[in-house]
């Protein structure tokens, strides 16, 4: 490959990152409410995932190429578990696979690298329910969504 087309190839990647940043960075993004019926609100980025599905678990919305995903959901806590005791019953032995891990008594957020992607929860204890996030999306642009993620994260709240 000749110095040209390398150059412009290396330009189209570039060009293509700083889109990507600039799409997710700041707060212009156009930001709405999602609230369901057991009692789950957050606010998210709409622009950013415009595809909205409905499953067994709650709403999963999708960016329009199909690379990120955010997954709102809420369940039972009919034991009355702690964040610390949930984490410690689903990931004994996974524990140690987590890049990123904070356990408070109300919440635990986690992150952990898979594929490529970027897999972030958050969940939410209120009474005897949880509230969840999952966002996916891929770790070569870690730094793009960093503000995406802590916003739509600080804004997960039981009704």
């Amino acid at each position: 490959m000749n110095q040209f087309y390398r150059s412009r190839i290396l330009g189209v990647v570039f060009c293509s990152v700083l889109a990507t940043q600039s799409a997710l960075a700041g707060p212009e993004r156009e930001w709405r409410t999602f609230a369901d019926e057991q009692g789950t609100r957050v606010q998210y980025p709409a622009d950013v995932f415009p595809i909205p599905q409905t499953t067994s678990r709650g709403r999963t919305f999708i960016s329009d190429d199909g690379r990120a995903t955010l997954a709102i959901y809420s369940g039972p806590n009919e034991n009355g578990e702690t964040p610390a005791q949930v984490l410690r019953r689903t990931l004994a032995r996974q524990r140690s696979r987590l890049t990123y891990d904070r356990v408070a008594p109300n919440f635990f957020a986690i992150s952990a690298r898979h594929n490529n992607q970027i897999l972030y929860r958050r969940c939410n204890f209120r009474g005897h329910r949880v509230h969840c996030i999952d966002l996916t999306y891929p770790l070569s642009e870690k730094r793009a969504w960093d503000y995406t993620v802590t916003r739509i994260s600080r804004t997960l709240r039981p009704l």
